[in-house]
């Protein structure tokens, strides 16, 4: 039965308004399957102009490859009076090391501290713990160590469509650490309230997620079980800020 656009774009409302994450736009295409991809797509530009009219409550972002309502930032402060929102909170540690992670993923917890100079593990193990990173397997060489990479609530909470909406810069191996840095600012800059950067004395020495954990809380059954798991770090490990 044939639908008209009206009710086409009634339901594209209703279907982004009850998903709890960004909804693709391959899954309204394979709920409302029939309806051409040129009218969906020209029904979501509609319904981002409309919801980004003057005086909206509600604005429709495309973010973490999909589409979501969001509060505009101007209403953030009296949202706040109703909702209790904590902030992601990141020591700038663990900040630089994420936006090394966005440039070179998949990337091994080594080679991200072979840019930054320092020891990393606190920060690997705060990303993994709030779900900005994940494991996405061993690389093939000896000691076969994990390799990590972001994850859709990365795009999402750093408000990026993908990971071709990182801001450009020159390739990060050749930056210098004040320039990671710079870069940092700007990707929690992007966050906005979303994120609260802390400041830290120093790098914690601690160790990796150990394998079992860290597989487990990213539910990467693909990864074997890492026979030196002594050896690996704690999950549980603070943020660099902590100490």
């Amino acid at each position: 039965m044939a639908i008209d656009r009206e009710r086409i774009t009634s339901i594209v409302e209703s279907l982004i308004f009850v998903s709890e994450t960004p909804l693709s736009f391959r899954k309204i295409r394979s709920i409302l399957e029939g309806v051409p991809t040129k009218e969906l797509q020209s029904i979501l530009e509609e319904l981002q102009g409309h919801h980004r009219s003057r005086d909206r409550g509600i604005i429709l972002d495309e973010v973490a490859e999909g589409y979501q309502f969001r509060t505009p930032p101007e209403n953030q402060e009296w949202v706040k009076m109703l909702v209790e929102y904590k902030p992601i909170r990141l020591s700038r540690a663990a900040l630089e090391t994420l936006a090394i992670f966005a440039y070179q993923q998949p990337a091994t917890k080594v080679e991200v501290e072979a840019i930054r100079g320092v020891d990393c593990s606190s920060s690997v193990a705060r990303l993994l713990e709030l779900g900005l990173v994940k494991i996405l397997g061993r690389k093939d060489m000896p000691g076969r160590p994990f390799i990590y990479g972001t994850t859709p609530e990365f795009l999402e909470i750093f408000n990026l469509v993908n990971l071709d909406e990182l801001p450009s810069l020159r390739e990060i191996e050749d930056l210098a650490p004040e320039e990671i840095e710079a870069y940092s600012e700007k990707l929690a800059a992007a966050a906005g309230d979303q994120v609260e950067t802390a400041e830290e004395e120093n790098d914690a020495e601690v160790a990796e997620p150990s394998a079992g954990d860290a597989e487990n809380e990213n539910k990467d059954e693909d990864a074997p079980a890492d026979p030196d798991a002594q050896d690996e770090p704690s999950h549980n490990a603070e943020d660099d800020s902590s100490s």
